[in-house]
């Protein structure tokens, strides 16, 4: 997509060599989310160039993500730009309409590079949900974070539910997404939801640090690495001993090679 079609859907990307940064650029409504935001998500995904190493995942302004603009649920906006307008799909339809949405999430978890949500402010309901989409979060002081579906009758349905459990459990993840509640940063880090805060005068330069750290290994290693560790938990321990010694003969081989 052009600079133009993003920015017409509120959406911002900047490359720098392996670094790609996705900036939610809709400060005025507190980077709130659309059906057509999600779409140019998952597009960006698609298209991102095969030597971007790290994405970062971030909002403009104060505010990372209020969650879905509450115009999508007004019955009169365009059916096609609407939450509202799934009413009038099939069941199996607004399943796979809303499995079209979920791809602008699903990308960042591709083993090929490390997704990072910075956070700054409130991410709430979707904006939780990309948050979560990223392998790592790294947030302010200021950052707090809410799953507000449960308080409009819904559920989270943008695959928040599967990495929220991974971090804190299921018992803290249901009773974070059935009440509604508010998680702030300080609770983020020590749940395991957040891997660091900071204040936010200091948070750039904390993820530029991090940033600099995990493009600093060979090409290949961290990709490798991610492999092993997102499946680890559902493997035996003979099937991850074999990944590992897989992979590790993979890079003996990429570093003999980078040898010469």
């Amino acid at each position: 997509m052009t600079p133009e079609e993003l920015a017409a859907v509120g959406l911002r990307l900047d490359l720098a060599g392996p670094v790609a940064t996705v900036t939610l650029d809709r400060p005025a409504v507190r980077n709130a989310q659309t059906p057509a935001m999600w779409l140019a998500l998952a597009e960006i995904g698609r298209t991102l160039p095969d030597d971007v190493r790290v994405v970062v995942v971030t909002g403009e302004g104060p505010t990372f993500s209020a969650g879905l603009d509450r115009a999508m649920l007004d019955p009169s906006t365009d059916a096609r730009e609407s939450v509202v307008g799934l009413l009038a799909l099939s069941d199996q339809d607004a399943s796979a309409r809303v499995e079209e949405f979920q791809r602008g999430f699903t990308w960042l978890r591709e083993p090929r590079f490390v997704s990072i949500a910075k956070v700054r402010g409130h991410a709430v309901g979707a904006g939780f949900q990309l948050a979560l989409a990223c392998d790592l979060r790294v947030v302010a002081d200021d950052a707090s974070f809410s799953m507000k579906e449960s308080a409009l009758g819904l559920v989270p349905d943008l695959t928040g539910t599967k990495p929220l459990v991974e971090h804190v459990g299921y018992a803290r993840a249901l009773e974070i997404c059935a009440t509604a509640r508010t998680v702030g940063a300080e609770e983020a880090v020590r749940i395991g939801l957040a891997t660091a805060s900071y204040p936010s005068a200091d948070l750039d330069a904390a993820v530029g640090d991090l940033v600099a750290a995990l493009v600093a290994p060979m090409p290949g290693v961290v990709t490798e690495t991610k492999r092993l560790l997102q499946g680890a938990a559902g493997r035996d321990l003979d099937e991850q001993r074999r990944l590992e010694r897989e992979a590790q003969v993979r890079r003996f081989r990429a570093v003999a090679a980078a040898l010469g």
